[in-house]
């Protein structure tokens, strides 16, 4: 029974994030989760404290001016990841009564929830036994029980796979489950897990296999899976929003066009941030943040 040898191993190794305290609500859950999506979480802990300060409940986001939210962004990337906590908070003000919800098909109905952050909130804010799957966990579960070293694509069944192994205690599911996250992050990492220090090393099929190697197709669907960033459109829509957060208010074109040097990608770009919302352009032709009034307001 990999349960107790888990939870012990958690307790004694689990990282001390800012979010990881009884004092944090729903709605603290809820933005960590977001934040960090594709996002190390010590990036995320600095930017988690000065959202929590700035906004501290749903109502106090939804209030806030769109052009102020963008800044108070920053760096993190995925500018609308911002866009999209702002429109949940907005929902959660107006059908919740600034309460997050604690149901699943609930939590799923908000603007930018996802199955993943969804089940994570319910489970990690709320207690509830519910399975919750991230690339961590899709790893750690396929070496655990399937014998296989990469975690590979996501699955219909992969919500049922990691159910079947939860404690049969519903009190002890949650900290499970972000035991198993921590697992995957720790030492059962993606290119070099650090199997001799993990607790439930004796019940892992790969393990016991003989730790196979992954096959060549394996390994080419994983290197298609990474995105690369230096010299893509993303990157350049990064350096063009670096700007207009760094702006007070909108720039001519001709700050845009310096960022980079290629026109045509260049245009792309800020093609795609102003469908996207992150940018708008004035009557002069002058690009800048959206200057929206309070979300509350629209």
């Amino acid at each position: 029974m990999i349960t107790p040898t888990l939870l012990r191993w958690y307790e004694a190794n689990r990282r001390d994030l800012v979010w990881r305290t009884p004092a944090t609500g729903a709605w603290g859950v809820l933005l960590s989760e977001v934040m960090s999506q594709q996002t190390p979480v010590r990036r995320v802990e600095p930017l988690w404290c000065e959202w929590m300060q700035r906004w501290p409940t749903p109502a106090d986001l939804a209030a806030a001016g769109t052009d102020e939210v963008l800044r108070a962004w920053g760096r993190l990337g995925y500018p609308r990841r911002a866009l999209r906590l702002q429109e949940c908070a907005v929902a959660i003000t107006e059908r919740h009564g600034g309460r997050v919800p604690d149901d699943v098909d609930e939590l799923l109905a908000l603007p930018g929830i996802g199955d993943y952050t969804a089940r994570a909130v319910a489970a990690f804010a709320y207690g509830k036994p519910v399975p919750v799957v991230d690339t961590n966990v899709r790893r750690v579960y396929r070496r655990l029980v399937d014998g296989r070293f990469l975690a590979g694509s996501p699955r219909r069944r992969d919500l049922d796979d990691v159910a079947a192994i939860l404690p049969e205690d519903p009190k002890l599911v949650p900290q499970f489950s972000v035991a198993l996250m921590e697992l995957g992050a720790l030492l059962c990492t993606a290119a070099r897990p650090n199997c001799g220090a993990c607790p439930v090393r004796v019940d892992c099929a790969w393990q016991q296999a003989g730790c196979p190697e992954p096959t060549a197709d394996e390994l080419g669907a994983a290197r298609k899976r990474v995105q690369k960033f230096v010299g893509t459109d993303r990157q350049v829509r990064g350096k063009i929003m670096a700007v207009l957060r760094d702006a007070d208010g909108p720039v001519d074109r001709s700050r845009v066009d310096s960022v980079w040097p290629d026109e045509a990608q260049r245009t792309r770009a800020l093609v795609s941030l102003l469908g996207d919302g992150l940018a708008e352009e004035d009557e002069a032709g002058r690009i800048g943040l959206p200057r929206r009034g309070a979300a509350m307001d629209r």
